[in-house]
């Protein structure tokens, strides 16, 4: 594991090369054909999107949902450590650290996008981007507070990311999920061929074996609760659907 934020870019690629993998390179190549590599002017500004952008739609969900997670851990009103697992760009990790009395840290396997992320966001002194993934070596009982956000599709066990995001937690602390979908058993299987159809036609249909369809069924090992429901009559009369539920786990049951 190694803090970014302690290197320039130079010496960051030479350091972390060797650490490449299937998985990186295969996200990148796709992430570029989905038009979803940003310029540094854009991440900084995110998630508010030029309304030409093609992921505008998305973008204008993604605010929704950044804006109530700040909302809610800023009414805790007392010092937070927080880690959001899968940083990407950064973005979010940003926005959560302009919230009062926290420190951040962002953490991703993918060295493109936390490149970004340190070149824009590594003037905030609360915020630190660290390169590994969630099963390295973090000091256990460090965060109050752990975020997936569009993240936690890519591991194949949720129990299993649960409970190493549990061990890093301190007692009380909380896992928050947004931003990724979560299915019926009974959608799972058109949802693997949907997806499988969607990279193929991209060309890169080896990154379908990278994506895993979770259902809400796997989150009964823990004490959850969804706060804003998927298109629920709040957001329906608002006019505010959404596809994502925002889930908070508290805690093993």
């Amino acid at each position: 594991m190694i803090d970014v934020s302690s290197y320039n870019i130079d010496k960051t690629i030479g350091l972390l090369a060797v650490d490449s993998n299937a998985f990186e390179e295969q996200y990148i190549r796709v992430r570029k054909n989905e038009q979803r590599i940003y310029t540094n002017e854009e991440v900084a500004l995110l998630p508010d999107i030029s309304p030409n952008h093609i992921h505008y739609a998305e973008w204008k969900i993604r605010k929704r949902s950044c804006n109530r997670l700040i909302n809610y851990l800023r009414k805790k009103n007392r010092p937070l450590n927080i880690l959001e697992a899968g940083c990407g760009n950064g973005w979010l990790s940003s926005k959560m650290a302009e919230i009062d009395n926290t420190l951040v840290t962002g953490l991703d396997i993918n060295i493109t996008e936390l490149k970004q992320a340190c070149e824009i966001f590594n003037h905030k002194a609360n915020l630190v981007f660290i390169y590994g993934d969630v099963h390295d070596k973090l000091t256990s009982g460090s965060f109050d507070t752990i975020v997936f956000a569009a993240s936690i599709q890519y591991f194949p066990s949720i129990k299993e990311i649960l409970d190493t995001a549990f061990s890093l937690l301190n007692t009380g602390g909380e896992i928050h999920i947004l931003d990724t979908f979560f299915y019926k058993k009974n959608e799972v299987k058109n949802a693997i061929e949907r997806t499988k159809n969607y990279y193929t036609a991209l060309g890169h249909n080896d990154m379908a074996d990278y994506y895993f369809h979770h259902t809400v069924d796997e989150l009964k090992a823990f004490d959850y609760q969804i706060l804003s429901p998927k298109n629920s009559i709040i957001n329906k009369l608002s006019g505010k659907t959404t596809p994502f539920p925002w889930i908070r786990i508290t805690g093993n049951k």
